[in-house]
């Protein structure tokens, strides 16, 4: 999975970045303090992980990760030019998501590149100028459809679904709100790779006295969870000052910190959550001596396709997955006696993989 971090400059990105990542992004107080896009692993907390390598005494654990890119500042104009322009834009085409990280809090020492706070219109510049860019790319492929269309009139239809595209967009909807009602007409949409249509989790950065109540009380908060609601999008409250502070502590004392603000789990632990939700996304694990594993996969993969996520050869030659639920696996503290209580399950082709299943492939090639 790979995310791209983005917001105006000085929303808190690049500080968001270095708490969550190994890289050190630059974090200023000017804008394009970022101009190559920053890239971070990030593991993906999963404590199955750490109780199947016990039960297996497995030699390593390799958890599941996350892409972050930390992209430039935008501001309006970029789509033709301004700040970094099309600098931004083509590294954000590159990512599966949008985590759009949007400036909830008052600070007179953080200068705002519009001179006031407003989350809504920092959304909408945003969105505008990813509009604009799609536009253009959308112009440029009804140019070469139509060219081919004279040739090829198999190709009308999607000549009819560019225009209708191209219309929705410059009347201002982002193509993720565009529903062409058919499995085949939306999967050429998200071909296109317009950067509209990809999901978007908006991170509510507030002060550390609004985390304790997920920002609640936060004005701003509650329009940035309005306009998410509206278009279908996934919000998150966070504090990136207080997540760069804890990034450098161990689990015990993190625990310890954010149980003294009131608050359960940290930023990049909901970030994550989030993530996989906005995605539909789930993780599987296989586990033995040499590793424990966990293997993300799109909610709904079948058994052969969740195998070949480990190996191509995998899902040509599946036989069976012989899977038992992580829960009945540290119930009984044995893959041998959830075997013998009948726990350990034989499925075939049809199996749709579930997460949190343990599961050993059968495969001949």
């Amino acid at each position: 999975m790979k995310l791209g971090i983005v917001g105006l400059p000085n929303v808190g990105k690049s500080t968001l970045f270095n708490s969550m990542t190994v890289g050190k992004a630059e974090a200023a107080n000017y804008p394009f303090c970022t101009i190559d896009p920053n890239v971070g692993i990030v593991t993906v907390p999963d404590e199955r992980l750490n109780n199947l390598s016990k039960i297996y005494d497995s030699k390593k654990i390799i958890p599941a990760v996350i892409e972050f890119v930390d992209i430039a500042g935008l501001v309006r104009g970029a789509s033709k030019g301004e700040g970094l322009g099309n600098k931004f834009l083509s590294h954000i085409r590159e990512v599966d998501a949008i985590v759009h990280v949007v400036r909830c809090f008052e600070d007179t020492n953080v200068v705002h590149v519009d001179g006031s706070v407003d989350p809504i219109r920092d959304i909408e510049t945003i969105n505008l100028e990813l509009i604009f860019s799609d536009i253009e790319l959308l112009e440029r492929r009804i140019a070469k459809t139509t060219k081919m269309a004279k040739a090829d009139k198999s190709l009308q239809k999607e000549l009819v679904i560019l225009e209708e595209l191209k219309k929705a967009l410059e009347d201002g909807k982002c193509a993720r709100a565009v529903d062409f009602g058919n499995d085949d007409d939306n999967a050429f949409v998200d071909s296109l790779t317009l950067l509209t249509r990809k999901p978007v989790l908006y991170a509510a950065n507030v002060v550390e006295e609004d985390l304790a109540d997920d920002g609640q009380s936060n004005d701003y908060v509650a329009k940035v969870r309005e306009f998410a609601k509206n278009e279908g999008s996934e919000v998150f409250v966070l504090c990136a000052k207080i997540e760069e502070e804890i990034s450098d502590l161990d689990e015990e004392d993190k625990k310890e910190f954010l149980a003294d603000l009131g608050v359960s789990s940290s930023g990049l632990d909901r970030l994550i959550s989030a993530s996989y939700k906005l995605l539909g996304l789930i993780s599987y694990i296989t586990s033995g001596q040499e590793e424990t594993r966990a293997w993300t996969i799109k909610n709904g993969t079948k058994a052969p396709q969740a195998a070949g996520k480990i190996h191509s050869d995998f899902e040509r030659g599946f036989i069976r997955a012989e899977v038992v639920s992580y829960d009945d696996l540290v119930r009984l503290g044995s893959y041998n006696l959830a075997r013998e209580q009948g726990l350990v399950r034989s499925e075939g082709k049809e199996y749709v993989v579930k997460d949190g299943d343990v599961i050993l492939f059968r495969f001949n090639v």
